[in-house]
């Protein structure tokens, strides 16, 4: 009984988002909404653009975590939802959320939460600021995640094949192997340089 007394206001602050917290969720939220604007530059037919709004999200979930990175990149999408303007090409609303880049988008929050678990579980202490391990848990939160949903989405919207879909997705494979780079560069280094930020509950 004496043990869990002690434990509970632990365990409970453990629970509760700070306002450390919330406020990193805002800043990277805002940070994918800037990234979103980098680049802009449509690719095939489908007319979904390369940007670094991917890197973005990778960075949230990489580097705050599976919980943070996640409630970062859905904030990122509510306020697009709500009609701010942070989609690439300035698009907002749900309309930009049920087009051919749906699938794209919808998996944003899952491939943070992803990517948030590897580097945090996965890599461990020391992995989390190696940039090559990183680099195999961003990369492959995109190719489980963000990749298999693009293609779904841009097969169900433009109603072409899987296949046919998958030769539009097969574009964007350079430019995320760069972008995974750069995440993986910048989140080793800040791992580096705080290495308290993952070993919150976080």
């Amino acid at each position: 009984m004496t043990d869990r007394t002690q434990h509970a206001p632990t365990e409970d602050r453990r629970r509760r988002m700070t306002p450390t917290d919330l406020a990193l969720v805002a800043s990277f939220a805002a940070l994918i909404s800037a990234f979103a604007y980098i680049g802009g530059i449509p690719v095939g037919g489908a007319g979904v653009p390369i940007t670094l709004q991917t890197a973005g999200v990778m960075l949230a979930g990489v580097l705050l975590g599976p919980t943070r990175g996640f409630l970062a990149v859905a904030l990122y999408l509510a306020l697009g939802a709500v009609g701010l303007p942070v989609f690439a090409q300035h698009a907002s609303g749900l309309g930009a959320m049920t087009g051919a880049s749906a699938g794209y988008l919808w998996s944003f929050p899952v491939a943070a939460l992803v990517g948030g678990l590897l580097v945090k579980y996965a890599a461990g202490e020391r992995g989390k600021s190696r940039a090559a391990i990183v680099f195999v848990c961003s990369l492959a939160a995109s190719v489980l995640v963000i990749h298999p949903a693009g293609i779904a989405g841009l097969a169900f919207y433009l109603d072409i094949s899987l296949v046919e879909a998958l030769k539009i997705d097969v574009l964007y494979w350079a430019g995320d192997l760069l972008k995974t780079t750069l995440v993986a560069l910048v989140a080793a280094e800040v791992h580096r340089a705080f290495p308290q930020l993952l070993r919150a509950r976080r």
